[in-house]
């Protein structure tokens, strides 16, 4: 059978569910994701040993160790896999809330209700932890959905989604809401890009390639999410009992993912004092540091930085570093470089924060805090679809309410026009 009848079967399967899925009852969601949990957690040794294969292929191939780190899974990781879907069956239930009502003078009484939009593409490479997250969010706000994971990743997602769809059809939900394409061609991506009749919006998860493909070959709509090309500017009134700790984590903690920080801006008015200590504890922990020449001249056991690096997504253990004139300058260079994901500045002054947050043009604006926290999971949605880079219908970590649209339901008595 060809790739696209193939893509297109799986996605009928799933038009047919969502038809089914919208009228859900919140309980049966909330049963089968806490199915889906203990499921997980029950059949962790296959999960982990699934994951061992899609591992040893990885190394064979020479993956890099960044991508290595995306693509593993342990207890731990599984254990907060299982946690989301938990965390979801804790939210409240997007589908059916009304959120506008009104009664016009002719008596029509117009409300307008949550509901979802029906099939949900998911494309995402090396993070089988997407795999769960997409499940657990499309069954909440009641679409079905079609995965398709990358290669890296075949057989752990192979795997989860067994497990999640055993779980859930157990309690009721239609098998085909979980729909997973285990076909490793690219032109499958492709082929899920053209299904504008099955497919109501497609999600790319993962780098700037995949990204692009998906959004310059979709007729189908697509919800961006992003590459991070994150910042964090320290401030002239900068604590550094504050700052040292959060740059550092900004980037150590897990230099793979998303919300890493990948640029560093120093006001000059702290450089000579500030630098050297964020660089003696960055070059402890690894870090490759790439400065301008003003940091070359405080610290030159630096790489040269070059223009390329301050628009590069790095995730790894290598940093971009720049001396700034001021706040100014700090907004211009974020604005001109960042991919509008997560941006930060660590200072005393109350105005100058507030200016950053107006000013700088991301999806998530911190002060005095890690951009590693642009997460779904730590904003209390439970899980999340994405991080949305983009400006239409959903902005930073999407959780259940991002996966739904709106209807208008009017009630007459006879009116005409």
């Amino acid at each position: 059978m060809l790739i696209k009848e193939v893509v297109m079967n799986h996605a009928k399967l799933a038009k047919a569910a969502a038809l089914r899925m919208s009228a859900l009852t919140t309980e049966m969601k909330n049963s089968a994701l806490l199915a889906m949990a203990e499921a997980l957690e029950k059949r962790q040794d296959e999960v982990l040993k699934a994951n061992a294969e899609d591992l040893e292929i990885a190394r064979q191939r020479g993956t890099r160790s960044n991508m290595i780190d995306r693509l593993t899974l342990n207890a731990k990781r599984i254990a907060d896999m299982a946690e989301g879907l938990r965390q979801t069956a804790r939210l409240p239930d997007p589908i059916g809330a009304v959120d506008f009502e009104v009664t016009r003078p002719n008596g029509l009484k117009i409300r307008r209700v949550r509901v979802p939009f029906g099939v949900v593409g998911i494309i995402y490479e090396a993070r089988p932890n997407v795999t769960v997250d997409a499940a657990a969010l499309c069954l909440k706000s009641g679409n079905a959905c079609v995965l398709r994971g990358g290669s890296e990743a075949i057989h752990t997602n192979k795997k989860l989604t067994d497990i999640l769809i055993e779980a859930e059809t157990s309690c009721g939900i239609p098998k085909s809401a979980i729909e997973f394409i285990d076909l490793t061609d690219r032109d499958a991506v492709i082929a899920m890009c053209r299904l504008r009749k099955l497919i109501d919006v497609i999600i790319p998860r993962g780098g700037a390639g995949l990204i692009t493909r998906v959004v310059e070959h979709s007729t189908v709509p697509v919800i961006e999410t992003g590459t991070g090309v994150c910042h964090i500017y320290v401030d002239k009134a900068a604590n550094f009992e504050i700052a040292l700790p959060v740059v550092l984590t900004a980037k150590i903690s897990r230099p793979s993912v998303c919300n890493a920080m990948e640029t560093l801006l120093i006001d000059e008015t702290i450089a000579e004092k500030f630098l050297p200590q964020i660089a003696k504890l960055m070059i402890e922990n690894n870090v490759e540091l790439r400065g301008d020449e003003r940091c070359l001249e405080i610290f030159p056991k630096m790489k040269p930085a070059t223009l390329e690096d301050w628009a590069t997504e790095y995730n790894d253990l290598i940093l971009s570093v720049k001396i700034v004139d001021g706040i100014d300058e700090a907004i211009h260079h974020i604005n001109r470089y960042n991919t509008q994901h997560s941006d930060a500045i660590i200072t005393e002054d109350r105005a100058a924060a507030e200016k950053f947050q107006t000013l700088v043009d991301s999806a998530c604006v911190y002060v005095n805090a890690s951009t590693r926290f642009t997460d779904g999971f730590e904003f209390g949605f439970g899980a999340e679809i994405g991080i949305s880079t983009q400006k239409l219908h959903a902005r930073g970590p999407m959780g259940l309410e991002a996966l739904t649209t709106m209807k208008y339901l009017i009630d007459g008595d006879g009116q005409t026009r």
